[in-house]
């Protein structure tokens, strides 16, 4: 039975705490999911990264992926789309969150759960980092050595903290107090801070002007400034969105805030993971109600009055870490027992979401260029179609008639099932894989034609799948100087998605058009990015690929490939043909056929260059859904192909790609010039992959 269509469009705006717990709810219990409703996570990063285990992080007792929740895994479990940009406003009449590079997001309700930024005072010295947000800190933390004394700024929790921490990695560290004594909640808090900070040989120093220099600012947090520059009632010291206890925002009921950027006016809190977690239940539960059919009363949410606070002392000592636990005006500690604790409680949580089980193996079919039908199956339908007659050679993009000028019109259609949910980004990246056919004949692309199937849905559903779709490939389109001249639309009936195909049309001068073949011996093949994109979706969707792996995937694939065909036309390129379904292999063996007999190609094992991760999951025995079609490639090795590869190598020459990299022929003598050229354009890790003999 088909899911019935959808009528609502309802965007979680941040991948804080209460949102990943949101989202596990919904995951591990369907019924409480809002009715009806596409769910959309925006978020900067593909990781959601736990505070609770990032003192442990900085101190080197947790790698950082012990504290990194991977959102694109869990909006797949979920079944919410999640796409990847930066937030820059809202407009909350017009209901749609403004992104960066994008057109916005419209939505009929709005969850805020973005975290916060460090507050700097006004007169504060020097250019301190920021310990918000956590990301570039961290980057900024792992460069920090020894050898470098630490002054920080701030006498919080997250101070001392981190200020243990670091003593914990020999890094002398000095704390700047703007008042007297630090602020941990109680006078018996401080009192306990100061003696951990005292044992650890970590100077305070109390009234620190704010001209005093630092390297380190934690001074509080607050929201994002453009929270207030959209209208909404916030909180004047720290900027929090001013909530009901519904956690609706007060005068915007289509609009919900939780965690560091929301505060229940009439009952406020200052920012904790705690009241973050606490949170999620109510948010998931009011956001079901707000868009149930006809609308229920929200529930009131009434949080504790304390949290209970765990501060670990990094294991500066040699008889292992120790923490304290603050709980109004009780403070204990320092203990190991309590540091144990605070781990069993810190990596439950974590568990929570390591544990997650992946999709049925029935779900797990690959999208994108994997959904191309076999070469098998293709060249017997084509072979019956015209059985007297002789098939069309496997050009990649097709003549269509020379214009006035002398130029060859050249013309390629291509498209597939979405390869990611995020409209706008599946729109970039099919478009870039279409206009790469045109790029490998030595072309220029003009105009396109596009047929965009959405799925059954409210008209207002279908109106931004279609925006976001179309957005996504003029994005490509407009640097190229090249037009979306037009095309058709389609409802996907029984269930069927989002799916896009695209016409490309481009031009080229008859002298710099090039086929897939002759290759001629002496010729070197330079291959202009990795490989492995197939493998790394395949386990991705099964919940295998680091989110680091696939992060750099996608901005790989991002990168338009245009810039290549003027470096390699100025270079001799002598033959052409772009990478894509039928895997590395299957594309050589056309470059092949068109060579005919005599030709053969030595491949260099070391050289063929993988993206982060694939070769380990061919070697942990991930595969795409189309690598078994592709091998029957594989015997090529046994005849004009010669390479030793293992089985794990023998995967990645077979692996299809979606906006996989252009290989081209060139002469021998112009490979040093191109290699050197191509960093400068984005292509660095191009290489020389083999030669023709």
């Amino acid at each position: 039975m088909n899911a019935a269509p959808e009528r609502h469009l309802l965007i979680l705006a941040g991948g804080g705490h209460s949102h990943v717990l949101v989202l596990r709810r919904w995951l591990m219990r369907p019924r409480t999911r809002p009715p009806h409703t596409r769910i959309t996570l925006v978020s900067r990063h593909g990781t959601a990264l736990y505070s609770g285990l990032l003192p442990a992080v900085v101190a080197g007792l947790e790698p950082l992926q012990a504290a990194a929740i991977d959102l694109r895994r869990l909006c797949i479990l979920a079944g919410v789309v999640f796409v990847q940009a930066e937030i820059t406003g809202l407009d909350p009449t017009a209901r749609e969150l403004r992104l960066a590079g994008r057109p916005p997001l419209r939505f009929d309700r709005l969850s805020l759960d973005l975290g916060a930024v460090t507050a700097t005072s006004a007169g504060s010295a020097g250019e301190a980092m920021a310990v918000k947000p956590l990301e570039p800190f961290l980057a900024w933390a792992e460069r920090r050595n020894a050898g470098e004394p630490l002054v920080i700024r701030g006498g919080g929790a997250a101070a001392v903290e981190l200020a243990l921490a670091f003593r914990a990695r020999g890094i002398a560290c000095e704390l700047l107090l703007k008042g007297e004594s630090l602020h941990l909640g109680s006078g018996a808090a401080n009192r306990a801070g100061e003696r951990l900070l005292a044992q650890a040989a970590i100077p305070i120093r109390r009234r620190a002007p704010a001209e005093a220099p630092a390297d380190l600012a934690c001074t509080g947090s607050r929201a994002p400034a453009w929270l207030a520059a959209a209208g909404l009632p916030v909180d004047p010291e720290s900027g929090r969105v001013l909530t009901h206890p519904s956690l609706a925002v007060i005068g915007h009921p289509a609009l919900f805030a939780s965690g560091d950027c929301g505060l229940i006016a009439a009952d406020p809190r200052p920012p904790s993971g705690v009241w973050a977690v606490r949170a999620a239940p109510v948010l998931a539960e009011n956001l079901r109600r707000s868009l149930a059919e006809p609308a229920r009363s929200l529930r009131p949410w009434r949080p504790q009055a304390r949290a209970l606070q765990l501060l670990g002392d990094g294991g500066w000592q040699a008889d292992g870490p120790r923490a304290l636990a603050f709980f109004g005006p009780v403070a204990m500690g320092p203990s190991g027992w309590i540091w144990r604790w605070k781990q069993r409680i810190d990596r439950a949580f974590m568990a929570r979401f390591a544990a997650l089980q992946p999709m049925a193996a029935a779900a797990m079919v690959c999208r994108g260029c994997a959904a191309k039908l076999g070469a098998a199956p293709l060249a017997s339908a084509l072979a019956r179609l015209d059985p007297g007659g002789r098939a069309p050679a496997p050009e990649d993009a097709a003549l269509v008639a020379t214009c006035v000028d002398g130029s060859l019109l050249l013309q390629s259609v291509d498209g597939f099932p979405a390869l990611v949910d995020d409209p706008w980004l599946n729109g970039r990246l099919t478009t870039l894989h279409a206009c790469s056919d045109l790029w490998a004949s030595g072309a220029a692309v003009d105009s396109v034609q596009a047929l965009v199937t959405v799925p059954e849905a409210a008209a207002s559903v279908q109106e931004e799948l279609l925006l976001q779709t179309l957005a996504g490939v003029c994005s490509v389109l407009e640097p190229l100087g090249a037009a979306l001249v037009g095309g058709h639309t389609l409802e996907g009936r029984d269930g069927a998605g989002l799916a896009l195909a695209l016409t490309v049309n481009g031009r080229v001068a008859p002298a710099a058009h090039w086929g897939k073949g002759p290759l001629r011996p002496g010729d070197v093949l330079l291959l202009s990015r990795p490989l492995g994109s197939g493998v790394l979706f395949a386990a991705a969707m099964a919940g295998a690929a680091a989110p680091a792996w696939i992060e750099a995937l996608l901005g790989a694939m991002q990168r338009s490939q245009a810039p290549l065909v003027p470096l390699l036309a100025a270079h001799g390129c002598r033959a052409c043909t772009d990478i894509t379904g039928f895997g590395l292999l299957g594309h050589l063996g056309e470059m092949l056929a068109a060579s005919g007999a005599g030709v053969a190609v030595e491949l260099e094992a070391a050289a063929i260059p993988a993206y982060d991760g694939a070769l380990e999951l061919l070697e942990r025995g991930y595969a795409s859904t189309l690598a078994p079609a592709n091998a029957a490639a594989l015997a090529l090795l046994e005849g004009p192909v010669r390479l030793a590869a293992s089985a794990a190598l023998a995967g990645l020459l077979i692996d299809p790609q979606t906006c996989g990299p252009l290989l081209a022929a060139l002469p021998a003598a112009a490979a040093p010039a191109v290699l050197a050229a191509l960093p400068a354009a984005g292509f660095g890790a191009a290489a020389v992959i083999g030669r023709v003999v």
